[in-house]
């Protein structure tokens, strides 16, 4: 067998750390390319007249509006209020959404009970309910934090349900024979192997917080970006509407994208199919 010395040890070390960089520039250059381009176009098409700059501002102008809604910090206060509303309501649907996903496939006695109700009131869009909820609990924060943790609830829900369901049976077979409790097969085989399927599930679910965040502050409200973008849009100015509509993607997609890291660290043990 040979062994290594500990120089050689830190030599492959040292070149599969620049290889992990270098890979990781090559993909967010890749991932930005389009949106540069799309920005330069129409950075160009505004400044040669082909845009209407009352309706479709250039990036330039936005940007110079998303500067002064931070230096007078109106941005920072709105942003506040709506990333904790946001992760509020996640927390309460997402979690909920995970603990009746894992309890409904769990057990076919539950599913019989619970998922019939659940999928009816999974078909109920944001709009339609969100009066409702208005009327229910007036235009304080829980009639906000109910409507994001609706639209939170079901991703969990069904990728929770749809990660234990799809687990091979044999695996419980094999768990049978060696004798597991409920608590080590929930634990040591169900949660484990249904870790994608509730990831998958966390990412959809914090896209739709977002979503029912929107609703929710456009609705009844008198902070948060949406209330923001509202509030600039009854007063036509359009360049605050697209500052507000380009945070809440900066957001959705800084969230997504921590939970992909956690989601990779996690599952370094899960070999899947990357593309080619």
């Amino acid at each position: 067998m040979v062994s290594l010395t500990n120089k050689e040890v830190q030599t492959r070390a040292n070149k599969q750390s620049i290889r992990s960089r270098r890979e990781y520039w090559r993909k967010l250059a890749l991932g930005s390319l389009l949106p540069v381009l799309l920005v330069i176009v129409w950075e160009v098409a505004g400044r040669n007249g082909l845009l209407n700059p009352l309706l479709l501002p250039t990036p330039s102008i936005i940007v110079t509006e998303f500067l002064y809604l931070w230096q007078h910090g109106q941005l920072l206060k709105h942003l506040e209020v709506s990333v904790w509303r946001a992760l509020a309501g996640f927390l309460l649907g997402g979690g909920l959404g995970l603990l009746f996903g894992v309890l409904v496939g769990f057990s076919y006695k539950t599913q019989q009970l619970l998922d019939p109700t659940f999928q009816m009131l999974r078909m109920l869009p944001h709009l339609a309910v969100a009066p409702l909820f208005i009327l229910w609990f007036g235009f304080d924060e829980t009639s906000k934090l109910l409507l994001i943790a609706k639209g939170s609830f079901f991703p969990l829900y069904v990728n929770a349900f749809l990660g234990i369901r799809s687990l091979d049976a044999k695996l419980f077979e094999v768990a049978k024979v060696l004798q597991f409790k409920k608590w080590n097969l929930l634990t040591k085989l169900i949660i484990p192997s249904a870790l994608p399927h509730i990831f998958l599930g966390i990412r959809l679910s914090l896209g739709i917080a977002w979503v029912g965040l929107v609703v929710a502050e456009m609705m009844g409200s008198t902070e948060g970006i949406g209330f923001l973008i509202n509030d600039a849009r009854s007063m036509s100015i359009v360049a605050t509407v697209f500052a507000g509509i380009i945070i809440f993607a900066i957001l959705g997609k800084l969230t997504d994208a921590l939970v992909l890291s956690i989601e990779r660290k996690t599952l370094r043990w899960h070999n899947n199919f990357t593309g080619r």
